[in-house]
């Protein structure tokens, strides 16, 4: 009898330790071509690094190989200066949270073997970090001037350029997805739309930019009919190539002399389906508390939309600072911060995986 009850008494008092003491957690986000870290002390941040590559503009899009290398260049500098705007000695962290996955391999296997070897010099526990909850746990990061954190239960609609998903938020441990999308993510769809317009990379806030004085009505895409709460975007980045392309032989300025319509038409169009299901799912599952996460969310045309929305059928919503909406290791601090009060720890023996096994 005491060994079925030791252990959960045991877990509750330890719990109840932890949150009586301060704990610093060091993250770590290297998922795709962006290295970063940060320390938290609890859930308020003390400092956020994030190294770019620009590299990677040339080639219009993501080099996985040059990534990679990138990352094993800025890691350790990227670490140590976050500790130094944090002011804290690398003895004083509790635990090193890191990106399991998803992403690129050769990215993650350089931020997961830097926190294993880090874990194991200072015998700190290690924590994985799914990518995709840590944009939704984002929302947790207490730092100056941040709104409130959601209320439990929450719907989180996650939107960056590889995913694309409706998330039923029970709490920092229990989430579920009611709806995703069969193909392609919407960021794709932006950054797509900006490649074949011309455009630098990143395409899409330059969309974002351009849209702002385009016309919405201007041209006229055809939507998804899918079922359910599943999104699809590849139909509609067909429908772009194919419209620009009759157009370019009615006449070769066309993209040039409508560009601000183009951004402004293609980006109202995302945003309508992004919208249309998410209103399904708050209607279906009756939660008025509503987020969005992930780098799409950035998009000034989503986060007006979310706001008039939010007038209309009365929904809380949470918007992340500007900051916190693209990849950045503070929401991998967060997120460990949650799975440290649980003691999850991760063990040295564990490998990343590129693709998310949950749907």
């Amino acid at each position: 009898m005491q060994n079925a009850i030791g252990k959960p008494f045991f877990n509750i008092f330890a719990k109840l330790f932890l949150l009586q003491m301060s704990t610093y957690i060091l993250g770590i986000e290297s998922s795709c071509d962006d290295t970063s870290a940060a320390v938290l002390k609890d859930t308020v941040v003390l400092s956020n690094v994030i190294a770019n590559q620009d590299v990677h503009k040339t080639y219009g899009g993501v080099v996985p190989e040059l990534a990679s290398r990138a990352h094993q260049q800025n890691i350790i500098p990227v670490v140590e200066v976050a500790l130094r705007k944090a002011n804290i000695g690398k003895n004083q962290l509790s635990a090193v949270a890191f990106t399991r996955g998803p992403g690129l391999l050769g990215s993650l296997l350089v931020g997961t073997s830097f926190a294993k070897s880090f874990a194991m010099g200072l015998n700190i526990p290690m924590i994985e970090v799914d990518h995709l909850k840590a944009h939704i746990l984002s929302h947790f990061i207490a730092d100056s001037g941040s709104q409130s954190p959601p209320v439990f239960p929450y719907l989180c609609l996650t939107v960056s350029g590889g995913h694309t998903q409706i998330v039923r938020v029970e709490s920092p441990e229990t989430m579920e997805i009611i709806g995703h999308t069969i193909d392609d993510a919407a960021g794709e769809a932006f950054d797509k739309a900006a490649k074949i317009m011309g455009l630098p990379y990143p395409g899409g806030p330059e969309i974002d930019k351009l849209a702002k004085i385009g016309n919405p009505k201007a041209f006229a895409f055809s939507e998804p009919n899918i079922g359910g709460l599943d999104y699809s975007f590849s139909g509609l980045k067909t429908a772009f190539l194919y419209f620009l392309r009759d157009q370019l032989k009615k006449d070769d300025d066309f993209i040039e002399n409508n560009k601000a319509d183009l951004a402004a038409s293609i980006q109202s169009t995302i945003i309508n389906i992004l919208l249309k299901k998410l209103k399904i799912a708050a209607q279906q599952t009756g939660i008025r508390h509503i987020a969005i996460a992930g780098g799409v969310s950035a998009n000034s045309g989503l986060r007006l939309a979310m706001q008039k929305t939010a007038e209309e059928l009365r929904w809380d919503i949470y918007l992340p600072k500007l900051q916190y909406s693209t990849d950045n290791a503070a929401m991998i601090a967060v997120a460990g911060y949650f799975k440290y009060l649980n003691q999850d720890f991760a063990s040295q023996d564990l490998t990343p995986y590129s693709r998310s096994t949950n749907k």
